[in-house]
C-alpha cells in the first residue's frame, strides 16, 4: 500500500514518468514533440496548472510545475491517459506505453529546490551521455533563457485528438510561468542561478562520461534510433521515492520538512482507522485527496507546515 501524500494547492513538484522497459518510444522527433506540447498545453490549462520546465527524453518524460488549484492527482491522470493514447496511435504501438511503477511527485519546498531540480531536468540528456550541452537535446525542452517567459506552442497532432471535439483546439499555447518562490523582481537572478546550477550539473556528467570512455551520442543520431528499441545498459536500482526536496546546505529544512510528513502521516492513519470502524465524522489531516474527492470525508482547514 502506498504511502498518504498530501495535495497543497500551491505546491511546486518535480514529477517523472517512465517509459515501460525503458523503450524509446519518446524519440525527440518532430511529431513526438507536437502530441506532448499539444497535451501538456490543453492539460495544463484544463487542471490550472503552472508550467516552470520540462525535458522529453526518449524512455521518460519531466516537469516541473505547480499546482495552483490542488489537483494534481486529476491533472496527471488525464495528462499521462493522454499521451499513452497519442503515442499508441502515433508509434504503431501494442499494450502499455508507461512503467508499473507510480510516478515519480517530489514535492520542492526551497527556492534552492527548484533551482536545482529544473536545473537537474535542463541537465538529463547530458547525464545520459547523448548531448554535450542541454541546449543541444532536439525534443521538448525548456531552456534557461525561456524560464518565467517563454512561451511552448502546439498544433493539434493529426493522431488520436478528434478534430470535431471543441476539446481539441486547433492549435494551444501554454506561457511557462515563475515558480511562486521567485518574484517578478528577482526573476533574471532566478535565471543566472539555474543557469550556474547547470553548468555544474553539466561538467560533472561530462566529466563522467569521459571517465568511462564514452562519446556523447550526439543530436542527429539521437533523433534517429528507431523508437521500438529499448535501452539495455545497465541501471542501478533506485534509493526509494522520495517526496520532498529541499536542496543543499539548507539547515534544518530536511528535518523539519521530514517531521511535517510524519505528522500528516500519522494524522492520516488515525483518521482512517477511524473511517474503517464506521466513525464517518473522522477528520482528516489537510492536503488529503482521495478520501475527500471520492469518499466525501472531512478535511481539516489547517495545513501543516513543510
Amino acid at each position: 500500500m502506498s504511502q498518504p501524500r498530501e495535495i497543497a494547492a500551491g505546491a511546486t513538484y518535480l514529477i517523472t514518468r517512465r517509459v515501460l522497459r525503458r523503450h524509446l518510444l519518446f524519440r525527440p522527433d518532430a511529431a513526438i514533440t507536437q502530441l506532448l506540447v499539444y497535451v501538456l498545453a490543453v492539460s495544463t490549462h484544463r487542471y490550472g496548472i503552472e508550467v516552470h520546465a520540462l525535458c522529453a527524453m526518449s524512455t521518460h518524460l519531466h516537469l516541473v510545475v505547480t499546482d495552483s488549484r490542488g489537483v494534481l492527482p486529476r491533472f496527471l491522470q488525464f495528462f499521462h491517459r493522454i499521451v499513452a493514447l497519442g503515442t499508441k496511435v502515433l508509434r504503431g504501438w501494442e499494450g502499455p506505453v508507461w512503467d508499473h511503477e507510480a510516478t515519480s511527485v517530489v514535492r520542492l519546498l526551497t527556492r534552492a529546490a527548484v533551482v536545482e531540480k529544473i536545473a537537474y531536468v535542463m541537465a538529463n540528456p547530458v547525464a545520459a551521455g547523448l548531448v554535450q550541452h542541454a541546449r543541444e537535446w532536439p525534443g521538448a525542452k525548456v531552456d534557461v533563457d525561456e524560464l518565467g517567459r517563454g512561451v511552448l506552442r502546439a498544433a493539434r497532432p493529426s493522431v488520436y485528438l478528434d478534430p470535431e471535439n471543441p476539446q481539441w483546439p486547433e492549435e494551444v499555447t501554454v506561457s511557462l510561468a515563475l515558480p511562486p518562490a521567485i518574484e517578478e523582481h528577482s526573476a533574471e537572478g532566478f535565471r543566472q542561478d539555474v543557469s550556474a546550477e547547470l553548468e555544474r550539473q553539466e561538467a560533472r556528467a561530462c566529466a563522467e562520461v569521459q571517465r568511462q570512455g564514452r562519446r556523447f551520442l550526439g543530436a542527429e543520431k539521437v533523433s534517429k534510433v528507431s523508437p521500438y528499441e529499448r535501452v539495455t545498459s545497465f541501471e542501478p536500482l533506485r534509493d526509494g521515492n522520495p517526496t520532498f526536496a529541499v536542496g543543499r546546505e539548507q539547515g534544518d529544512a530536511w528535518r523539519i520538512a521530514g517531521a511535517a510528513v510524519r505528522a500528516f502521516r500519522t494524522l492520516y492513519r488515525a483518521a482512517l482507522e477511524r473511517w474503517h470502524a464506521g466513525v464517518r465524522s473522522a477528520v482528516f489531516p489537510a492536503g488529503t485527496w482521495w478520501m475527500r474527492t471520492f469518499h466525501g470525508a472531512s478535511v481539516a482547514d489547517v495545513v501543516l507546515t513543510m
